[in-house]
């Protein structure tokens, strides 16, 4: 943890940090693609580690992390982030930093549009980078299959830009997958999505892709067993 990590939570234990948080602003997503392509990648990751409880994943969520920014009502909730080595199984609203031991994202997504890609490379790129120290920071335009973006902090503290494989993904160090595009159908929109891939370049499926999987793995084995009788 940061020095100046320590002097937040020491600020906020000697303050009585506020218990009235907003959770909610009631402003949408930009649409339904950005909406679905949320879902997409916390149920992806969710799906891949289903069988572990030491992480937390969300979307659209507040991070609280300063007295300033409550003041400001300075609202910041990325359209995904992770954090590892956290108990996942905790409910939470939103992540508010003094409450986390003051654990920040490991990794942020945000979804652009032509109306926030400004913000979200630079202001928000900003804070990610100087005061979130967030690891692995990547953007995304759903609407623009070209915009995959992505940044590493070094051992400086100052983001990197990533350079993309052959395949023009991304790799993130923290979750230890790629992240790169897929084209498919998800939930009736079909698009250019972006996705997580794992170190073989298998793509993390969903929780119904894999379950589709299973059981055309299965439906085939049996096929193989009715044809192979000796095999029983």
């Amino acid at each position: 943890m940061t020095t100046e990590n320590n002097l937040a939570i020491v600020d906020w234990e000697s303050h009585n940090p506020p218990t009235d948080l907003i959770f909610d602003d009631g402003e949408p997503l930009e649409s339904n693609r950005h909406r679905i392509a949320m879902n997409v990648l916390i149920r992806s990751l969710q799906q891949a580690w289903c069988d572990r409880n030491d992480y937390f994943t969300g979307g659209n969520m507040f991070i609280y992390y300063s007295s300033n920014q409550i003041r400001n009502r300075d609202f910041r909730g990325p359209d995904f982030f992770a954090v590892l080595n956290v108990d996942g199984t905790n409910s939470r609203q939103g992540w508010v930093v003094w409450e986390e031991d003051g654990r920040y994202p490991d990794v942020i997504v945000e979804l652009m549009s032509p109306s926030t890609a400004g913000i979200d490379k630079g202001i928000k790129k900003d804070l990610y980078e100087q005061t979130f120290h967030t690891s692995d920071y990547f953007v995304y335009d759903p609407f623009d299959p070209n915009s995959l973006q992505g940044w590493h902090l070094d051992d400086n503290q100052e983001y990197q830009p990533l350079t993309p494989n052959e395949n023009g993904w991304l790799w993130c160090r923290r979750l230890g997958f790629w992240l790169g595009t897929w084209e498919g159908t998800i939930d009736r929109e079909s698009a250019i999505w972006v996705r997580f891939y794992d170190v073989a370049g298998n793509l993390v499926l969903l929780p119904e892709e894999a379950a589709k999987s299973q059981a055309a793995k299965l439906a085939a084995r049996l096929r193989e067993l009715g044809e192979n009788p000796d095999m029983l």
